[in-house]
Parts: structure tokens; sequence; C-alpha cells
């Protein structure tokens, strides 16, 4: 194979693992925010985090594009005053792809978290510790598959993900080709050996994942206690 492939497939995991990273630390907040809140404003909120969801990812990546271009008020003072261009780089994969993403990483943490027992925190509060102890030693513990799921999930999107790269990526080699724009590619130029290789890859991957997820959640069930 060659070495544009290995660098295409190089760039693919690290688009998602710094983007998953990102997303475990905004992402935690987030969810233990909306668990919590009691605000008439929180399924707005909610809404707007899950619109990814639902929306086409064209459309977000339009947006975004729109967003990150120079001529924008955002673009221009990042260009001009950081000397930070988002639009056509990795960078801006990674804000894109968190954004695209967030949904994943979110809804089954918060899920996890208001699943829970409120007699656990309100214990914990008891004996002296903080709200950030408690979420830190108490709460997410106790949801570690929901926790494993956004994680994974999160990952596993951000690979395959086609609309939201390729709008505001392109298809660049060593800089936004990742794997999905590749495949595409590939298929266009009528290399359907090459696409398979790539789309291979990624089934396997994708497979292994669910397999791991749904291996770890049965041992869990298994010797939780009844």
């Amino acid at each position: 194979m060659s070495s544009l492939f290995w660098e295409t497939v190089y760039l693919t995991f690290k688009l998602a693992t710094v983007t998953t990273v990102l997303l475990i630390i905004f992402g935690i907040p987030t969810a233990y925010f909306l668990s919590k809140s009691q605000s008439r404003w929180k399924p707005f909120f909610e809404a707007l985090i899950s619109m990814p969801i639902v929306l086409p990812p064209t459309v977000i990546g339009f947006y975004l594009l729109l967003l990150f271009s120079p001529e924008t008020i955002l673009g221009s003072w990042l260009q001009e005053s950081l000397n930070i261009e988002l639009a056509f780089t990795f960078t801006g994969l990674v804000i894109g792809s968190i954004i695209y993403s967030f949904p994943f990483m979110v809804n089954p943490i918060q899920s996890g978290l208001q699943n829970l027992p409120p007699n656990l925190a309100e214990a914990s509060y008891t004996l002296g510790k903080g709200r950030f102890e408690t979420l830190w030693k108490v709460l997410l513990p106790n949801i570690k598959p929901s926790i494993l799921t956004g994680f994974i999930l999160s990952f596993a999107h951000t690979i395959g993900e086609f609309g939201v790269v390729l709008m505001i990526g392109g298809n660049i080699p060593g800089q936004t080709r990742v794997a999905s724009i590749a495949i595409y590619d590939e298929v266009e130029s009528l290399n359907y050996s090459l696409a398979n290789k790539y789309s291979l890859l990624l089934f396997l991957f994708s497979f292994v994942v669910l397999v791991f997820i749904y291996s770890y959640n049965r041992r869990l069930n298994t010797f939780s206690p009844k």
C-alpha cells in the first residue's frame, strides 16, 4: 500500500482521537449540567446540542465554512490577530468534528447521570464531599457503560463522518484528506480497489468496536448485583 494510504489512515484516527479527547473534556460537564438543570431553557439547549443528529452534515459544514471564512468577523479576527486559519485546515476539522459529534458524547452520559438514584449524590454531600468530588469519585464511576458508549460512539462517528469534513476541510492530502473523503475520491476516479481497502478498514474497525461495546456491557450486566 502507498504512503498516501497510510497517511490518510493516520490522519483519520488522529482526527478521531483528538476530537474524542476534547469531547470528553467538554462533554462531561455539559452532560452533568443538563442532568441537574431544572431551567425552562433546558429543552432549548438539549435541542441545540442534538441538532447534528437530525441535520444533514452538509448543512452544518456549510455554515461552519461560512463562519470560518476570512470574510466573517470571527474568521477575519482569528486570521489577523492570531494568525489562525480554520477553513481547509486540520484545526477546522477538529472544531467541526466536535460540533458534529457532540450529542454522541453528551446524550449517553446525561442519560446515565439522570438514571442514577438521587440519594447517591445526597449521601456524598452528607459526607462532606463537594460537587466536583461527588461527580468525579461517586457519580462517574457508576456510569462507566454510559461513558464508554459516549467515547466509542464519538470516536467511531468522527471516523465515519463525510459531509462536514468535506465542506470545511476539502481533500488536501496530509492535512484534511481523511478515509471517508478518500473513498469518495477513489470511487469518482473508478479506483475501486483502493476504495475497497479504505472501506474494508473502516468496516472492520466499526465491527470490532460494536463487538467490544456489546461484550463489555454484557459482562457488566452479568456481574452486577441483582
